[in-house]
């Protein structure tokens, strides 16, 4: 325990806490003394009972004894129930050091009620004589965290606001920016005591946890799913790069036009990149729309105006036509200048989602002769109607080979972690393709591109894609021009 407590405070950790009920062969008569003095940071003594969603099932007249002799022996903090916090606060009344705080916590594993329902929660916590109020509740939505954002803000005490899940993450990254105590962070991936907890590395490392303030700028990316995204990566070391007081989250989002009516400060989803599922639905909550991304029908780039607008963007199209001309030069060797080596090129887009719809549209202006294939014809067809080109279900593509050296791009989500044995086309139709694009980066090396490898074709990462709309992604955001050599590194690094 002793050596998790150093770990903690090397990570760079405030305090530690110590879950005695989560401790085993321990004694506190006997080792708790040891624990708390030999700390190198100042200690948090729980000891959560199963009523409350912790594994404490022993007796409570002995579980209060020990929080008190956590206090007589030097913690710097207990974590008490609000069902037994008079009680508690009674017990320690006049014997309390100076330095010494009762934290006061309630716990709905259920949802998060209402504002006015969380208000009364506090006052009856403030009531018990509490030093620090805590409210940890449960997000159904991501938008639930406005509500302890709202009660944070206003708290007239010391206040620690949570929303458990991982759609209440932003509760716990946000938490300077509200007004919060402190926030909870694992000591490692395996260690997460929660559902929606970051551990205190990504904290302080991806998130730039101690920069956020009151005034911080916050973009983010929605989607469903969201976790695997690497552009928080990307965006949080270039701002804290260049000074930029903002940070950039994962937004986990059901609904999209339920979150920008939530969140409609200047201030909060400053801007936000959008991803799968939502790079269509989310045309409906715009108040404009960039003419190309119109065209598209599809965005991923969201920018709020000062005066509360919404403006959307297409940048995804850039990035991967951009990474697969260049991919093509690679075989082609130089092209006339204003010429694109996509020109007259056979190009098969495997879905006709918002990445296909971003890549048929780029790739045909760029006078290449499209297909599209997709799992329901009918997708496949609209799209390819737009386009002037062919349309075909992705059973078909398995034996559409027409010609040599046509391209490849999948914009499916067939092979991402962590279905990573699976592919869109099996390895006997990549041969007469020149070049494949996968738009997955995680894993870079899909199964598809390994085996379009195997089968001698060029192959383009989705990681390439991912930079280079993220180039063009944070010129919006920011009207400055991205680092790229950042960008490029980090990608490297983290692939």
């Amino acid at each position: 325990m002793l050596m998790q407590m150093r770990k903690a405070k090397n990570i760079g950790a405030d305090v530690v806490e110590i879950r005695l009920d989560c401790l085993t062969n321990f004694n506190p008569h006997r080792d708790l003394e040891i624990l708390i003095n030999q700390s190198p940071l100042p200690t948090l003594v729980t000891c959560r009972p199963v009523w409350e969603g912790g594994q404490y099932e022993g007796d409570e007249t002995e579980r209060q004894y020990v929080l008190r002799l956590a206090m007589q022996f030097g913690a710097n903090y207990v974590d008490v129930e609000l069902e037994i916090a008079h009680d508690f606060n009674d017990s320690i009344y006049g014997k309390k050091p100076d330095s010494f705080k009762v934290i006061v916590s309630s716990h709905n594993f259920h949802n998060t009620p209402s504002n006015e329902a969380i208000a009364s929660l506090v006052a009856r916590i403030q009531a018990t004589g509490a030093d620090i109020v805590k409210i940890a509740t449960t997000a159904l939505d991501v938008t639930d965290c406005a509500s302890i954002f709202q009660i944070m803000v206003h708290s007239q005490v010391p206040i620690i606001g949570i929303v458990m899940g991982e759609r209440g993450l932003i509760s716990r990254l946000l938490s300077p920016k509200f007004g919060g105590y402190l926030t909870y962070g694992a000591l490692e991936a395996g260690a997460i005591s929660v559902p929606g907890q970051p551990t205190a590395k990504d904290l302080l490392d991806l998130y730039n946890f101690r920069l956020i303030r009151p005034d911080t700028k916050v973009y983010g990316i929605i989607g469903k799913p969201v976790g695997h995204s690497k552009s928080p990566l990307l965006f949080n070391a270039a701002f804290k790069a260049v000074g930029l007081n903002a940070v950039y989250l994962h937004f986990l989002v059901d609904d999209v036009e339920k979150f920008f009516n939530t969140y409609s400060c200047i201030d909060f989803a400053s801007g936000c990149s959008c991803t799968i599922p939502h790079k269509e639905v989310a045309l409906k909550s715009m108040d404009e729309i960039d003419p190309t991304a119109k065209k598209i029908g599809a965005i991923n780039n969201i920018v709020r105006r000062p005066d509360g607008t919404l403006i959307a963007f297409n940048t995804d199209y850039i990035g991967a036509i951009s990474a697969i001309e260049d991919g093509l030069r690679e075989i082609n060797g130089v092209i006339p200048a204003g010429a694109s080596p996509l020109s007259g090129k056979l190009l098969v887009v495997l879905g006709a989602g918002g990445a296909g719809k971003s890549l048929a549209y780029g790739a045909a202006q760029k006078g290449a002769r499209v297909v599209v294939a997709n799992r329901t014809f009918e997708r496949a067809k609209e799209l390819a109607d737009k386009v002037g080109g062919l349309a075909m279900t992705l059973a078909e593509a398995e034996n559409f080979h027409p010609e040599d050296g046509m391209v490849l791009a999948n914009t499916t989500s067939v092979g991402m972690t962590p279905h990573t044995d699976a592919t869109p086309l099996a390895k006997h139709a990549l041969k007469r393709y020149c070049l494949v694009f996968d738009a997955i980066y995680t894993p870079k090396d899909t199964r598809l591109l390994e085996e379009a490898k195997e089968s001698g074709a060029i192959v383009v990462h989705g990681t390439e894609m991912l930079i280079r709309q993220g180039f063009e992604q944070y010129k919006n955001f920011t009207g400055l021009p991205a680092p790229e050599q950042l960008f490029r590194q980090l990608m490297e690094e983290h692939a």
